[in-house]
């Protein structure tokens, strides 16, 4: 892990579902540092925790789900010891945004969008009505939506799912956080209006100078916006390394199966598509052992008894399998 000057650091942390069948460990021992300027990718099957994991630092876990351990440490300070009215007053919204996968569900549509925007401006800068929606146009034009000023009236519906999202990341960054979450910002979005948001969220990085930590299942969006990428399996990281090394290189039999399957899908029309074998573990009750070895092609005898530790393969390279040893 990097020095302790990281604007957010997770460690170990973990976020369970008491359920009634048992405890699905959604978030099991997970430890990642985020820096100011950079992009850290998170990225896996669904299930396999990235969402929750960001719901976790934003502190968005209800019952029957809880935090059972670790640390979230923004500049120093462990978000899980405050109290959630000074984590809504002080960061959730304000030094630390999100954007969420779905604006239909996640904008009201009672409201107008201005007004949604511009409550975060009240609640966290004290801005009056009258600035709030001055600032507020403000952001909505420099997230690319025309006539802002007549548009801040409009409701959710009246936009389009591209303009809705927009809308959504123009609430994230109104109080110009240092760290912005986006949960499968592209979502349902078609290819044109995806890559006009990723580059949104590229310039609005670069214009905050802030941190974006990204949630997604594409591989496309990882090669096009991370510098370092955590890969998870079935709540736990499997391996964490830079973009480029997961492409040409990565050490994990799981990070190598999402890679294979990219690959499958870019070869001539016709062929046969090659993708992971079985289906994503489920981590109730996990118990020991690797959580990939049912899927695992190279899996031995020591992987169902005992779980692997992650271990420094290289400068900014983890890598969480019992495989490394006998290498």
């Amino acid at each position: 892990m990097q020095a302790d000057s990281a604007l957010l650091q997770v460690r170990g942390l973990k976020t369970h579902f008491h359920l009634r069948n048992g405890v699905l460990a959604a978030v099991d021992d997970v430890s990642f540092d985020l820096d100011a300027g950079k992009t850290l990718c998170i990225v896996g099957e669904s299930g396999s925790g990235k969402s929750v994991t960001a719901m976790s630092i934003m502190g968005l876990i209800d019952p029957p789900g809880r935090i059972e351990g670790g640390r979230i440490d923004y500049r120093g300070e462990n978000l899980l010891a405050m109290p959630d009215p000074e984590m809504e007053r002080r960061i959730r919204g304000n030094r630390i945004g999100m954007i969420f996968q779905d604006p239909m569900s996640s904008l009201n549509p009672a409201f107008t969008i201005g007004s949604q925007v511009a409550e975060g401006l009240v609640l966290h800068r004290g801005l009056t009505a009258t600035e709030a929606r001055r600032q507020t146009i403000d952001v909505l034009k420099l997230v690319g939506i025309t006539d802002a000023a007549a548009r801040y009236d409009h409701y959710p519906h009246q936009f389009s799912g591209g303009m809705r999202q927009r809308v959504m990341i123009a609430a994230a960054i109104a109080c110009e956080p240092d760290v912005l979450i986006a949960d499968e910002p592209t979502t349902a979005l078609d290819v044109t209006i995806q890559a006009q948001i990723l580059r949104l969220l590229a310039e609005l990085k670069g214009r905050l100078n802030s941190a974006l930590l990204m949630i997604t299942h594409d591989l496309g969006v990882v090669a096009a916006m991370a510098d370092e990428v955590l890969v998870m399996y079935a709540g736990r990281i499997a391996e964490r390394t830079s973009v480029q090394q997961l492409f040409e290189s990565p050490a994990h039999p799981y990070s190598q199966g999402l890679i294979d399957c990219v690959q499958s899908m870019t070869r001539s029309v016709g062929r046969e598509f090659q993708g992971i074998a079985g289906s994503p573990m489920v981590p109730m009750n996990p118990g020991v052992g690797c959580r990939y070895r049912f899927r695992c092609p190279l899996a031995f005898d020591r992987c169902s008894h005992e779980t692997p530790v992650s271990r420094l393969t290289g400068p900014a390279h983890e890598v969480a399998c019992h495989l490394l040893e006998i290498q």
